[in-house]
This record gives C-alpha cells, structure tokens and sequence, in this order.
C-alpha cells in the first residue's frame, strides 16, 4: 500500500501534565528524548513505504512538541519528509527566537499555540503555565521570524468562567490576528484530575455551553473568519490572501483519507486498518532499538464503520457530504425529517445528492448527526 499523504509525529514530553489532559504524556524523562526521536526515526524507516513521494501534511503534536531537546527536535525535522504544510504544536512559554528560528530553517510552515485563556484566574484552574504576555510574545515572536500562519487554541466552559470571561477571551485572541482558531468546550475527561476536582461543576454548568458555543460562533464569524469545521475558524477572503487556511491536516482527518502516525500512542488508518500504538515509552524505545515494530493494536476497518466515520466527520465541515460516499450509514426517513425542520440541506450535483448542516443544525451538530445515522 502506498499514496498516503497525512503523517502524525507525536513527541509526548511536557513539562508538568494539565490536570484536564488525556493525551498520552511524558513528564520530564530528559534523558529519553534522543532515545525517543531514535525510536520515531526507526518506526517511520519501517512504514514509510506507505507515504506518497509528495505528503500534504506532517504534523508534530504532543505533550509539548517544543519542550523536546532543541537538538533532538532539530534531528527530527531534518529526518522527515518535505510536505507542503508542517505544523508543530507549542505551548507559549516554550516560544524563544531561537525556538522559532529553528522551527523556520528546518521546514515548519504552521505553528498551533495552546492558548486556551487570557486570564490568568481561570488559567490556573487549567494548570496552565503560560501568561497572557506569554501568548502574545509567542505570537510577535514567531511573526518577526516568517511565520504567517499561526493558530490559537482556545477552551470556554472552565469552571468559574463568565461570558464576560469568554468575550475578553474572544477580543484578546483576534487582536493578535491569528490565520486559524480553534475554540473547544472543555470536557473532564474520565479519570483526569480535572474530572475529580470540577466534574460536578462541568454537570451544572452544561446548559450554559450551548450559548457559549453560540457567542463563540457570533464573535470570531463577525471578525471575519469561515468557521468551516465545528470547532475551527480561519481567516478567508482578501485577509487570507487567497491562501486555503483551514487546518489541512486535520482537514484530511475529516475527509476520511489515510494517514499514517509515528510515536506512542499515535494513530494510524492505512488501507483499512486501524492501528493504535501501546503508550508505553519503553517498550517503544525498547522494541525499535531491537528492529522490532512497536507494540500495538490492529482494528480492521469495514464498510459500514468507514461510512459512519465519513459521515459524523463530514458533518462537522462546512461543506458538503455526498449521500453515495455514506450509503447505509443514515436513516433515510431522518434525513427527511431532518431536512424539513432545516438542520440539513440536501442538494443535487453531477456527483449525485449531498448534504450538509444548516447553520442552525451546526449549532445542535452531535444531536442532529445522531438521529441521522441510521
């Protein structure tokens, strides 16, 4: 199998853990990132013959892809293949000019911030290390080295936040005219310190997230960004440059094409098959310094799941999904009702129907993708 056009690289060491994260995270272990990136240069030797000879993206998350050794990160970028978005995750305070000048001599063309707050109470209660100040010498940072396309990542729903909060939120992060903004409602994951400590909180509050969404959605729209996934925003139009300044990796994750992931706990799905790497950091190392595959998991694909998959993904975008590419996948007595209480659009093309939802239905999007699917 080859043509794939996506890679995942996931880097896993942090600083200290966020008491909300679930991801798969490493805390300090310094001396194991040259082990590590090893250990990544050894697996993708080994799968990239499913890689195009031309990727469209390569994308570095984490943990903190920039708390990795500036030598060893450098190491990385210089192994991986060119593609024509590279994107590298990074917390704030990790962003020194001699971090961005290395991120733009070895081939980064996107950075994402994790923001989440500008306000130094409610980031507390995220754990989160960085200042306001932080974020925005990130940004001037990373502006004086090159860099035009920047992302911010953003939360609402944290416990003790306000729609004030949320506003000056809003209002701080597009005065720093990032090209992308992504803005999630927080969730307490199961088993997360953050579940333990405000779950209950999050539980009362949950009828507030639906008019939070709402002023999110008001807000970044009215500053001129297409909010194009459900989620997601990004600069269009003369302010865009004519450049598409979607999220092109994620893109490919809502399009339903292939990629391949590298790194513990990553995930890959290539030619109908799912595979999840174990998220243990020495049985990685351990098994690649060994010319071994890492330890993982295999889950084949069939129809009918691919078609669920393409069609709850596709339904988060703001562009169409054809009915051919979801057929046994959404009840058809649904859709109708659905289209007659407009929460979706159905239209005809040379391709045959396809649907999306309305702007209302995007408001109610997992309610309305539920009932839909069959």
């Amino acid at each position: 199998m080859s043509g794939v056009r996506h890679l995942y690289v996931h880097l896993p060491f942090c600083a200290h853990r966020c008491g909300y994260c679930d991801f798969v995270t490493v805390v300090g272990k310094g001396d194991q990132h040259a082990p590590y990136i090893d250990a990544l240069l050894a697996e993708l030797e080994r799968e990239g013959a499913v890689l195009a000879p031309d990727l469209e993206t390569v994308f570095l998350g984490g943990g903190t892809p920039t708390v990795t050794a500036p030598g060893e990160l450098e190491r990385l970028l210089r192994a991986l293949p060119d593609a024509e978005e590279v994107t590298v995750e990074a917390n704030p305070e990790t962003v020194t000019p001699a971090l961005a000048a290395l991120l733009r001599a070895n081939g980064v063309t996107r950075v994402s911030l994790g923001a989440q707050s500008f306000q130094p109470p409610l980031l507390g209660v995220l754990d989160r290390r960085a200042t306001p100040e932080d974020v925005r010498q990130a940004v001037r940072t990373l502006r004086d080295t090159g860099f035009d396309n920047v992302s911010l990542d953003l939360v609402y729903g944290i416990p003790g936040q306000s729609g004030s909060d949320l506003e000056a939120d809003l209002d701080e992060a597009l005065a720093l005219e990032p090209e992308h903004l992504s803005c999630y409602e927080l969730e307490a994951k199961p088993g997360t310190r953050f579940a333990h400590a405000h779950g209950e909180e999050l539980a009362r509050q949950a009828d507030a997230m639906e008019g939070y969404f709402e002023q999110v959605v008001d807000t970044v729209t009215a500053a001129g960004y297409r909010w194009y996934e459900t989620a997601n925003f990004c600069l269009e139009g003369a302010r865009a440059n004519g450049r598409d300044l979607r999220a092109r990796h994620n893109l490919g994750y809502w399009l339903g094409r292939d990629y391949l992931g590298a790194g513990i706990g990553a995930v890959s799905t290539v030619g109908g098959v799912r595979r999840r790497n174990l998220p243990s950091l020495s049985r990685y190392i351990g098994a690649l310094a060994h010319g071994e595959a890492p330890p993982r998991e295999d889950e084949p694909i069939d129809a009918e799941t691919a078609a669920r998959e393409r069609l709850l993904l596709g339904l988060r975008l703001d562009e169409p999904v054809v009915l051919a590419d979801v057929a046994g996948a959404f009840d058809a007595d649904a859709l109708a009702r659905l289209s007659d209480l407009g929460m979706l659009a159905v239209t005809a093309n040379g391709h045959g129907d396809e649907i999306r939802l309305t702007w209302r239905g995007r408001f109610l999007g997992g309610g309305v993708t539920a009932e839909l699917l069959a």
